[in-house]
Formats: C-alpha cells, sequence, structure tokens
C-alpha cells in the first residue's frame, strides 16, 4: 500500500477547479504530520491553513513554480491550488528554520501521503519571501514559514520514467510532465 501511495505522490503544478478542500480535510493531513517523530521531539512545527479564497488569493503571487520549466507558467490560469498549509517554525522552539528541517521534510512527506490517500495531490514549495508570506497572512512574528504546501485534486498526467544522466523534469509536445528518476543501481553505493 505504501509504494502505491509513493507513487501517487508526485509534485503536482495543476489542480481541478471543481474540487475545493475543505478546512476539516486539511485538519486530517496535519494530524497524520503531527504524530510523526520529530528531532530530539521537540516538535517546532505550526501550520496555517488556507482554504478561503482569500487566503489562496493572497498566497499564490507569492510562490513560485517549476523553476526548470522557464517557458511554461504554471500552475495553468483556473488550476491554482484549492488549498495550501503554510509549515511554520516556532520560534521560541527552534532558533531558525534550518533547526527543524528533518522535521519539515518529515511532515511534509506525511501530509502529501495523507492527501494522496484521501484522492488529493499537492506539490511543496520553498520559492517565496518568509517575510512576504507571514505578512499576507499575519502569521506572527514568532512563527517562521518554512515551506509551503500547495493541494488540490491533480488534473495533470505525471509519467515517471528512469534517467539516462539528465534529470530535469520537461513537458512532453503533448504537456505530459515526465519526471526522470535516477536507476536504483545508480543509488544504491
Amino acid at each position: 500500500m505504501i509504494k502505491e501511495l509513493v507513487l501517487k505522490n508526485r509534485s503536482y503544478r495543476s489542480f481541478s477547479p471543481a474540487r475545493e478542500i475543505t478546512s476539516e480535510e486539511v485538519t486530517d493531513m496535519i494530524k497524520c504530520a503531527r504524530i510523526t517523530p520529530s528531532a530530539m521531539n521537540l516538535q517546532p512545527l505550526r501550520y496555517r491553513i488556507c482554504v478561503t479564497k482569500e487566503d489562496r488569493e493572497a498566497l499564490f503571487p507569492l510562490t513560485a513554480w517549476a523553476g526548470k520549466l522557464k517557458d511554461i507558467k504554471l500552475p495553468p490560469k483556473g488550476h491554482e491550488p484549492r488549498a495550501y498549509i503554510v509549515m511554520c517554525t516556532d520560534n521560541t522552539i527552534v532558533d531558525s528554520p534550518k533547526a527543524a528541517w528533518r522535521d519539515v521534510g518529515i511532515c511534509a512527506q506525511t501530509i502529501l501521503l495523507r492527501a494522496a490517500e484521501m484522492g488529493l495531490g499537492g506539490c511543496m514549495l520553498g520559492a517565496f519571501s518568509a517575510e512576504k508570506v507571514s505578512k499576507a497572512l499575519s502569521i506572527d512574528e514568532k512563527y517562521s514559514p518554512a515551506l509551503i504546501i500547495a493541494l488540490g485534486e491533480p488534473d495533470e498526467e505525471i509519467i515517471l520514467e528512469d534517467a539516462n544522466g539528465d534529470v530535469s523534469y520537461y513537458r512532453d509536445e503533448s504537456g505530459v510532465h515526465r519526471v526522470p528518476k535516477r536507476k536504483l543501481e545508480d543509488v544504491i553505493i
């Protein structure tokens, strides 16, 4: 079962406008992340849920998507995420977001695996200004945005393929998102 969820969990960059995501669904994803292992069990992460149209519209222009695809604007207009989770570190627990990177990775993957199990998908976004995000969403200064998870019902096709040296993802002529992955023999040392 986990293998199927991992295969479904891709970095989606186009979402169905027909499928709204509720605060309860996002809270369920965070419930799963909350109980994961935490470095020194500090549990320094806090989550800002963004499901309202106002929050989504405030956050979207502050994000950057698919940096390797220079000639394509993603997500396509009208196919933006239907929800976001802004993962923050609590500055009263850790002295910088970098101190919680392990927790951020573990929790982000857990959230996206739960989303996949729910028939949803998402994309981890690290290209944003923490200060601008904090201001736009009125996030208290004791919290530092560390990662944004965009969520929605995927409406794009992503195909994994074996990499032959180059691991750059791309869109083929039919619009399919292709993601080269290193072969197993290349990653085991």
